[in-house]
Parts: C-alpha cells; structure tokens; sequence
C-alpha cells in the first residue's frame, strides 16, 4: 500500500564531494529509497508504487531523490537493494534480504531486544533480535496472502472501498466481526454473510485488521519487546492496536516504518553490520 512522495533533510545543493549511501527495498507493491550521509544521517527519501517495470521504477527513485537534493550528478557510493524486486535494482552493488535489512533498520531505531513483526504486502516476516542486535531467529509465512498486505487490499476490494479509508472505518468501529484467519477466500464468503446480515462495514473492516494479527500471533509466540515494521502498518496503525489488545501489554511501532528495510539496506551499503548473518541470509554481490 504504497504512499508516493519524497522527502529531503534540507534545502540546498549537495556538495559533489559528498558520499551518499543508497538503500533500495523494491517491494511487491511498494518501492522505498533511503539516502544516508557519512554520519549515518538520513538526507532523502522516496516511496513510490512497484508498478510493473520494477526496474525502471528503481531508477526513477533514485533519480527523484537525488533532484531533491540537488544532486542530480551525484552517485552514491554504494548501493545495497532488498525486498522482493532486489534483483531489478540494476545500480545495486549488493543485495540482502528483507529479515536482514528489517532487522538492523529497527535496531538502528530502538537499540534494545525485540521481536520485530513484518507484515508485507506479500508475506509476514517475525525477527527476533538480542540486547546487542545480533538475530537470534525468524520466521517467514509464504504460503497464503491471509494476514498481509494483499489481504488488506482484496477485502477492500471485495467492500468496494478505496484502501486509503480503510484505517479510518477500522477505527471507528466499536467492535469487530470475526473473519478467516488462515483462508483469503473464505473470508471473502464471510463478509457476504455478514453484509446479507446488515453488518455494518466498519465492523467488517475492523475484523479483517483482526484476522491480521490473528494470522501473525498463529504463526509464533511473540515474546518480549514487540516492534512492527513495514508498510501495512504505516498505512494502519490501528493494527498495532489491535495487537495490543490481544496480546494485553503495549507494541512499538517502529519510525517510519515502510521506510524500515530502505533504511537498513542503506546502513548495509554504509558499511554498518549490526546483526549477524545466518546462513541462509547472506549479503550477496
């Protein structure tokens, strides 16, 4: 659920001396760029939707915000990609996986013990992390769109609703119909019982927030100090609360978090390896 835009730190042109560290997480639905400064400072940002050439959308990120530092000449001096586009991001140097970038991205952030939840637009990702940032193990749901993004947008579909209003409906709601946790298309046959019944669609929109959450605690204990990152919960923060609620103590939510994985690639390409590798999730050149 991308929201399109760019952001710079200041006004002014860049010095052409400068050295910029470029993160790219070219998502299924979204594509975010992190620029860094040698100080680990963020200088720009951009999110714009995937599109269908994920390739040329990774240039035209690049380029925008690079115009809003008025740097047009300027190339980073390394750049790192990730999410599920990595390989289409042609200016990369390197590429790391989301679990990695996600991970030293709310590290970076929050700098404590955590147990990091990832709902994406196409998988849910769980993180766990120590006290010195170090992963300590994850998880990953692959099978199924319940409980992420795509989820979200297929109910929205099916009510009829533009996604952007789906936050506000969920949280106006007082209470929250119960809806497959584990099946996309069974809760799309619920929801025409429920609206047959005259639900009212706020409750409708509530539940599938619920059977959200509901499908991320199915898939691992969330212990500790939970932190939720990446774009669905930028867009919902609702979710967070309704996580709250269920888990009965308070959940973080990490600083602009659908910039999460862009900002920790851009912190891997700088050269910072706050977390360790497992051997699965090796930084590739």
């Amino acid at each position: 659920m991308p929201s399109p835009g760019s952001k710079s730190a200041g006004p002014g042109r860049e010095s052409s001396s400068a050295k910029l560290f470029c993160g790219v997480d070219l998502g299924a639905s979204a594509a975010k760029l992190v620029l860094l400064d040698e100080e680990h400072t963020v200088r720009a940002t951009v999110v714009k939707p995937s599109g269908v050439d994920y390739a040329a959308t990774a240039r035209a990120c690049l380029a925008e915000a690079l115009e809003s530092l008025g740097a047009d000449d300027l190339r980073p001096a390394r750049t790192v990609s990730t999410g599920y586009g990595r390989r289409n991001v042609e200016y990369a140097d390197a590429s790391a996986t989301e679990i990695h970038c996600h991970g030293i991205g709310c590290y970076h952030h929050l700098g404590h013990a955590m147990t990091i939840v990832d709902i994406g637009g196409q998988d849910n990702k769980i993180i766990r992390l120590g006290a010195d940032g170090k992963r300590v193990g994850f998880r990953m749901n692959r099978k199924c769109a319940a409980g992420t993004g795509a989820f979200i947008e297929e109910i929205a579909l099916r009510l009829g609703l533009p996604l952007d209003q789906m936050e506000g409906l969920a949280r106006e709601a007082p209470t929250a119909v119960k809806l497959s946790s584990f099946c996309t298309v069974f809760a799309k046959t619920e929801i025409l019982s429920h609206l047959r019944d005259g639900v009212p669609v706020s409750a409708i929109v509530r539940g599938a927030f619920r059977s959200v959450v509901v499908r991320v605690m199915e898939m691992d204990p969330l212990d500790g100090n939970v932190v939720l990152s990446g774009g669905v919960v930028a867009h919902n923060p609702t979710i967070a609360d309704i996580l709250e609620a269920e888990l009965g103590r308070p959940v973080e939510i990490a600083p602009d978090p659908q910039l999460t994985g862009a900002l920790g690639a851009a912190l891997v390409a700088a050269g910072n390896q706050a977390t360790t590798h497992l051997p699965s999730d090796r930084v590739t050149r």
